[in-house]
């Protein structure tokens, strides 16, 4: 699922096509499962807080292309480390580990960017 990280640059068509397949595998469905399961919407938030920290934007939206690159990295480590795209239906997404919640919450932000 990751882009090479040589590729992200700024070339917001590659950021966009990451985000988006993002979305797509996990942020649609996630998303929905969050809102309506509070326990999970409140992990998402905290990691969304959390990223917003990370990335020195505390208070305020991150750029596309901000989240595209770390959205990169994570998924580059995670991957190497034998994470593997969770295929859950509404209910499964109770009890997400960190790294999808992490990436949920990168879905979020994203829309948010955006909205």
């Amino acid at each position: 699922m990751s882009l090479p990280a040589s590729n992200l640059g700024a070339d917001h068509a590659t950021m966009q096509m990451l985000l988006g397949r993002l979305h797509r595998q996990i942020g649609a469905a996630s998303l929905a499962a969050a809102a309506v399961t509070p326990g999970l919407s409140a992990q998402v938030d905290q990691h969304a807080a959390e990223v917003r920290n990370l990335l020195g934007v505390r208070g305020r939206r991150p750029t596309l292309a901000v989240l595209a690159s770390y959205a990169d990295g994570l998924l580059d480590g995670a991957i190497d480390r034998g994470w593997q795209t969770p295929q859950h239906d509404l209910a499964g997404w109770v009890g997400p580990d960190a790294v999808t919640v992490r990436l949920m919450a990168l879905c979020a932000l994203a829309r948010s960017a955006v909205a």
